[in-house]
């Protein structure tokens, strides 16, 4: 049985590798949203998975409106935060 200390120290390294893999996926969609707002744009949302869609609606970086996806005040942001990176 393990003891209290390595139970703590297990939770720890769970919890870590946890932040660490929602920082990934946060930094995956935030490079990916400059083309998902292409698609919202022309259309083509049906191409956007549907996991992404629901991750970007948590981050609120887009939201359902009247049936469809738009991009929020956060998600222009981001995508402009992104442009600027790329261009420096």
């Amino acid at each position: 049985m393990a003891s209290t200390s390595q139970q703590q120290q297990l939770q720890a390294t769970r919890a870590a590798q946890k932040a660490a893999d929602a920082a990934e996926k946060r930094e995956r969609l935030k490079r990916a949203l400059p083309a998902t707002v292409e698609l919202l744009q022309s259309r083509q949302a049906d191409r956007i998975d549907d996991r992404d869609i629901d991750a970007y609606v948590d981050l609120n970086w887009l939201e359902w409106h009247g049936g469809g996806l738009r991009l929020t005040i956060t998600g222009r942001n981001v995508c402009a935060q992104s442009a600027a990176t790329a261009v420096a």
